[in-house]
């Protein structure tokens, strides 16, 4: 893939266990693949440091970069939630979504198709004029964006837990990659919240 310039950059926000589960972390349904039944697993690590944390990110101007799983689980869930801080914003806010079986127009407001390849389109869309681009889930999606190396920055919510099973963050098979710690916070739950670097881009 032909490298382009990067005038936006591209951030992972996930929840994480220990032993590096990514699946379900919000809701005993949201995902029960391979009959995982832990669902729901960080909503009581959740306090005020976390709140605010996720508040002030949420807060800066940015657009989502999605897959299709994670796409369709908060269209159904999102546009229902009354009363919740990111409501508004996450309804407004640009979706771009990596999907070969969904056609446009996609049903929840301000959000649209990658176009062709989505590692190309996510690294032409690095190179465009915009806000920064957050990506959430999204687990397939995510691991072909680490190993293009198109990754700029990873938040993690490392959890005090560990489940033994799930789906998980990283996988066997991705390129080696040295990290740089440049944030790391500890809430009253005992959450830490990591923010990493690729070592080339840690400056």
């Amino acid at each position: 893939m032909r490298k382009l310039p990067v005038l936006r950059k591209l951030t992972v926000l996930n929840n994480l266990t220990l032993d590096g589960v990514m699946q379900g972390p919000g809701r005993p349904d949201e995902d029960t693949r391979n009959r995982f039944d832990h669902g729901g697993w960080a909503q009581a690590y959740t306090d005020s440091v976390l709140g605010e944390y996720l508040g002030r990110g949420m807060g800066t101007a940015h657009e989502l970069v999605l897959g299709r799983r994670t796409w369709e689980d908060f269209a159904s869930f999102w546009p229902t939630q009354e009363n919740n801080p990111f409501t508004d914003l996450l309804n407004t806010l640009t979706k771009h979504v990596a999907s070969r079986t969904l056609h446009e127009p996609l049903a929840w407001a301000n959000s649209k198709l990658l176009p062709g390849d989505a590692v190309e389109a996510v690294a032409a869309l690095r190179g465009q004029p915009g806000p920064d681009l957050l990506c959430m889930g999204s687990g397939n999606l995510l691991r072909s964006l680490m190993a293009a190396g198109l990754v700029d920055e990873y938040t993690l919510l490392i959890h005090p837990l560990v489940l033994g099973t799930g789906r998980r963050f990283f996988t066997d098979g991705l390129p080696r990659a040295e990290l740089e710690l440049v944030e790391a916070i500890t809430t009253t739950t005992g959450v830490i919240i990591a923010v990493y670097r690729p070592r080339d881009r840690a400056g």
